[in-house]
């Protein structure tokens, strides 16, 4: 059984590997490779299974420390990494941890001025790149060219076999200790705009990373035979702290998948036998949407049969803590290629309080999280043995939460008692990386950082949101909606791929705002149909919506888009995009 205090474990190496109250990563990893030396580390299927242990990722990350110390990476010079999901990017990230430097993830997804635009603010030493950005960044090391040279770059290493200067190949003959650092000192800068803005580094110490990680292990137990499924990227925080550095706390094993190709992801998670998969309600929507698509091919008599024991599965497990899914729905969890699965984890956006109860009622112990790149990132998470469908989670230890004056256009108090969320905890940031004046915006003078989210808070310390403080649409008659709270009542309509809820003026001389839908139907469904009929089923959804929704709250336009909203890497609409 794994320990109430799931850092209990540490106090044996307090003194020897590190000192204070937390290890830095760089120390956690050691710790991690000296319990679990022979376990499996870093997975890929390429297409074939390699595998590092722990102990061979600890001694390359050594070796390749080595290499950074002797182009001249001191501590506290940033690092940049930025390429696709694989051991290459993890064995970079924790080498330039190892040699005392701070590391910088960007995406790998950024188009070329993006990256170059971020490759410039961090300042950095050194950077890791994979093919995909080899030109953009620059070429071999000692090489010409690129934004490498333009940034003061002292070196560019590829992720990639493809290019010159792979890392593997690059590394000294011999690892190198450990270079000191204290677990105040920054560990990352996350470069995010969020849907919303222009980026800001947020700098996030090693104490707000290895802290974050294991207070939330009093919400959710691993363990060291679990299997991360590492299919998000991994620059985002969400997918750095809940798969890569939970995975590395306890010696679990960490597959990355390449792909988001259903096909490939199925495939992966049937071979490795994926324990713990992490993602987005747009992943978790599509593999519902999938599984319900085969249920209700099997004709009314069965379908209906398999709802009922649905029903029925979900009502035993949330009165008696005992699990009977994974027995009844065996087979559809198997072609679903879930049968291994012991929990799924949404993050990163709203889910629909139904598709959370449809995996319970499967047999698939599913929860939610919430938190921001700001704090480390994780504030909340669902306990298995106690969660609530309609909330993101219960408060974490060592969090403080409370509720400022709720944000209205008016100045007025929300009616129903929702305020934007303020915390404290040792998860919150250091600040934004050279913009203190930014940093001042998002604490209030006493010290509590402001989410910018709205919602509230139960006496149980479960948490509720309503949506961004920042999206809020005021109508005529005065009330508050919130679009999130509208868009996750489409996730489970498959002709819907993309929808975007915000306030429109019908009339000119009046300020007062009606709700708009933008909506982009789902290529599946749109395929080979007219116009006028994908209209009628789009407005058909939205009617049946409104009736479930406050008078207030009710879609009074609707707009067809031709071509998909931008998205961030975590699949949320971009809402500055489109105007808001």
């Amino acid at each position: 059984m794994q320990s109430k205090v799931p850092h209990a474990f540490l106090a044996g190496f307090r003194g020897r590997i590190f000192e204070g109250e937390w290890p830095t990563m760089a120390e956690l990893f050691t710790i991690t490779a000296e319990r679990y030396g022979e376990r499996p580390c870093f997975t890929i299927y390429d297409p074939e299974r390699i595998s590092l242990s722990y102990a061979e990722a600890a001694t390359l990350v050594g070796r390749v420390a080595a290499r950074l110390v002797r182009d001249g990476v001191v501590p506290g010079d940033r690092v940049i990494v930025t390429g696709k999901n694989g051991p290459e990017w993890a064995v970079a990230w924790l080498a330039a941890l190892h040699a005392g430097a701070t590391v910088v993830p960007i995406d790998a997804q950024l188009r070329k001025e993006e990256t170059a635009r971020l490759v410039k603010a961090a300042d950095a030493k050194v950077a890791f790149v994979d093919e995909d950005k080899w030109e953009d960044i620059g070429v071999a090391r000692g090489g010409e060219g690129g934004a490498a040279k333009g940034a003061g770059l002292a070196a560019v290493y590829s992720l990639s076999r493809k290019k010159p200067s792979y890392i593997y190949d690059e590394a000294a003959a011999s690892p190198i200790p450990r270079v000191r650092r204290g677990e105040s000192d920054t560990a990352a800068i996350l470069f995010t705009s969020g849907t919303t803005g222009t980026p800001k580094g947020v700098m996030l110490s090693h104490r707000n990373l290895v802290a974050d990680c294991f207070l939330a292990q009093a919400n959710l137990t691993i363990y060291p035979s679990d299997v991360f499924y590492a299919l998000l990227p991994l620059h985002h925080s969400y997918t750095m702290l809940a798969v890569f550095i939970e995975a590395i706390s306890v010696g679990a094993e960490i597959v990355f998948g390449r792909s988001m190709a259903t096909s490939k992801i199925l495939k992966d998670l049937k071979e490795a036998k994926i324990t713990m998969l992490l993602g987005v309600p747009l992943l978790f929507n599509k593999v519902l949407a999938g599984i319900m698509k085969g249920i209700r091919e099997k004709g009314a008599l069965v379908s209906g049969l398999l709802g009922f024991l649905m029903a029925l599965s979900g009502l035993i497990k949330k009165s008696t803590g005992v699990n009977p899914g994974k027995s009844l729905f065996g087979a559809v969890l198997d072609k679903a290629s879930l049968r291994t699965i012991r929990i799924c984890i949404s993050g990163g956006g709203p889910l629909a309080p139904s598709v959370f109860r449809k995996y319970n009622q499967l047999g698939i112990d599913f929860i939610q999280g919430y938190g921001l790149t700001e704090t480390s990132p994780i504030i909340t998470l669902n306990p298995v043995e106690h969660y609530k469908e309609s909330s993101v989670g219960k408060l974490i230890p060592g969090v403080e939460a409370k509720l400022l004056e709720p944000i209205d256009a008016e100045g007025r108090p929300d009616p129903n008692g929702r305020g934007e969320i303020a915390v404290k905890g040792p998860m919150v940031m250091q600040g934004y990386f050279r913009a203190p004046e930014e940093t001042a915006k998002v604490f209030t003078a006493d010290g509590w950082f402001k989410t910018g989210d709205v919602g509230w808070i139960d006496e149980e310390g479960y948490v509720y949101l309503t949506g961004r403080a920042k999206n809020l649409i005021v109508t005529g008659g005065g009330k508050n909606v919130y679009p999130e709270e509208i868009e996750e009542r489409f996730q489970l309509f498959e002709e819907v791929d993309q929808i975007l809820i915000r306030g429109w003026i019908p009339d000119a001389s009046s300020a007062a705002e009606e709700i708009e839908a933008l909506v982009y139907p789902s290529e599946d469904f749109a395929k080979g149909k007219q116009a006028t009929e994908i209209a009628e089923r789009i407005a058909s959804i939205v009617a049946k919506v409104n009736e479930d929704l406050l008078p207030y709250q009710r879609i009074t336009k609707t707009s067809l888009l031709d071509k998909a909203l931008e998205m961030t890497t975590t699949k949320k609409v971009k809402r500055f995009a489109v105007g808001q």
